[in-house]
């Protein structure tokens, strides 16, 4: 037990976290407090405090403690090119799609500018509000080059349109350039989502291309901001001096 009592805090406070006992924002009590609380050593509590911090359970401030971060926050890859569907299966969560605008429109500037188009044309234009565990927080603004998607339907756009672009389609979807940005909200945004009173939102436009690297589909997803956390995977590269 005394081997392993890191784990044993580790598991412990992991588990309040979760299940919301300590809350966002809460102090976590100091390295002596928990030590004497747990009976062992200011080492062994900032083993299982180091687990905590690299676990995203608790961010610590030098000099003012341990503190509890959203572990509701739902986890959204940055690098990955992913459909919504295939996210939420991994959510754990009651999740709805709500289609408020599915049709072929008449192309903007702004999204000629943003697909690239040498002159103006007609679009399918798909706008999507996310419902999660009865809350609308994520609003998605899809358009699709018609050259490429020549139809497509409400239930297509209610389901998963990336099944349909694949599997009847058949394309191939292969890389997408990311930009991610916190924006003020706009009246749509209030409108169609469940804001509350943040007025700022995250936003994360998708540019898709296909493995022809032709640019095909241009994406605007709106998020609630204290709802979601953006994640990826980094690694360092190895010089061969490392090796």
């Amino acid at each position: 037990m005394n081997k392993n009592i890191y784990l044993h805090i580790y598991n412990d406070y992991s588990a309040r976290i979760q299940s919301g006992q300590l809350p966002a924002g809460k102090k976590l009590p100091s390295e002596s407090e928990l030590a004497e609380a747990y009976g062992t050593s200011r080492e062994t509590v900032r083993k299982a405090l180091l687990m905590l911090s690299q676990n995203g359970y608790i961010h610590k401030i030098k000099g003012k403690g341990s503190f509890v971060l959203d572990a509701q926050r739902m986890n959204f890859p940055v690098s990955g090119l992913v459909s919504f569907k295939e996210v939420s299966k991994n959510l754990g969560r009651s999740v709805r799609t709500i289609v408020y605008e599915n049709g072929c429109v008449p192309s903007t500037s702004e999204e000629e500018r943003r697909l690239q188009m040498k002159e103006p044309g007609l679009l399918w234009k798909v706008v999507r509000a996310r419902e999660i565990d009865g809350e609308k927080i994520i609003l998605d603004k899809d358009y699709f080059l018609t050259s490429y998607v020549p139809s497509l339907t409400a239930e297509t756009a209610g389901n998963s349109i990336y099944a349909y672009l694949e599997g009847e389609l058949h394309l191939t979807i292969s890389y997408a350039k990311k930009e991610i940005s916190v924006e003020e909200a706009t009246p749509e945004d209030k409108l169609l989502l469940d804001l509350h009173d943040y007025q700022h939102i995250v936003v994360v436009r998708n540019y898709v291309h296909l493995v022809d690297t032709k640019l095909f589909q241009y994406t605007e997803s709106r998020h609630r901001l204290d709802k979601f956390q953006f994640v990826d995977f980094a690694r360092r590269a190895q010089s061969e001096s490392d090796l």
